[in-house]
């Protein structure tokens, strides 16, 4: 999130059986679901999720917009080995936090309130994983779409580890965006679509040999899918189209495994 002269104090609504994070009637930041806090209600989120895909038992996850806290829970709750830091510039935010059931501070879990691009730049940790998905209702703040912004992420990670980013093609800076991404990671990202929005996520390989080889990839997905309630069969399909796509090989092709019910492609 983003403070500034113009920002909107965020609100809770709840319809349905679902309670939503909003800054206008329009956009909807996030959802739970009443009955299941810690279920991720949204596909963007399922396909941040990926990066277990990648980086199966991280140590640290650390992640810049705490918004409803979806990603934080299901963290907690899955990765029971790794500690967990979100940062959050809006106080308001923070302030709605027991709305969405997002628990207290304590050893493996921690909410700061500050600018997300100064937490990347001062490097105090070293996660294994960084999620970024820091919107207001403008969309992206423009501190977390420059090159030195990623450039700075891509130093503080840990060796190994691996940024996600929710990018929006909405944005009319998305392709900017996008470009410094690779720029900064030479080369070393794969993007995929969300099946409820425009949203894209790119994962951004702090290693040479990012992303790992197809049959390892497979591998870690079939291994790590009966832990987790996201698809990570699914979500690594994605991936692998993805990757099709950029080496120009066609997309179906006999490494691919098929899935009963596999989504649509919108990369």
């Amino acid at each position: 999130m983003t403070a500034g002269p113009q920002r909107r104090r965020p609100y809770v609504t709840e319809s349905g059986g679902e309670r939503t994070l909003q800054f206008d009637t329009l956009t909807v930041q996030s959802v739970m679901a009443v009955d299941e806090p810690d279920r991720l209600t949204l596909d963007y989120t399922r396909a941040m999720m990926g990066f277990l895909l990648f980086k199966p038992a991280p140590r640290h996850v650390a992640m810049i917009g705490l918004g409803g806290g979806s990603l934080a829970k299901y963290c907690l709750r899955t990765l029971p080995g790794a500690s967990f830091t979100a940062v959050e510039i809006d106080p308001d935010v923070i302030a709605l936090r027991e709305s969405f059931d997002i628990p207290p501070d304590d050893a493996r879990f921690r909410v700061l309130c500050a600018d997300g691009a100064d937490y990347v730049r001062r490097r105090e940790e070293q996660p294994d994983v960084l999620l970024v998905d820091g919107f207001a209702a403008a969309g992206l703040p423009m501190q977390l779409g420059t090159a030195d912004f990623y450039a700075d992420c891509e130093a503080m990670l840990a060796p190994g580890g691996v940024l996600v980013v929710n990018h929006w093609t909405a944005d009319p800076h998305y392709a900017l965006y996008a470009t410094r991404l690779r720029s900064c990671f030479d080369e070393r990202v794969v993007v995929i679509g969300a099946e409820d929005g425009d949203n894209r996520i790119a994962f951004a390989g702090k290693c040479p040999g990012f992303p790992p080889a197809r049959g390892q990839f497979l591998a870690l997905g079939r291994r790590h899918a009966e832990q987790h309630s996201v698809d990570l069969l699914e979500i690594a399909q994605r991936i692998l189209r993805a990757l099709d796509r950029r080496r120009g090989r066609r997309p179906g092709s006999s490494t691919e495994v098929a899935l009963p019910g596999r989504g649509r492609d919108l990369d």
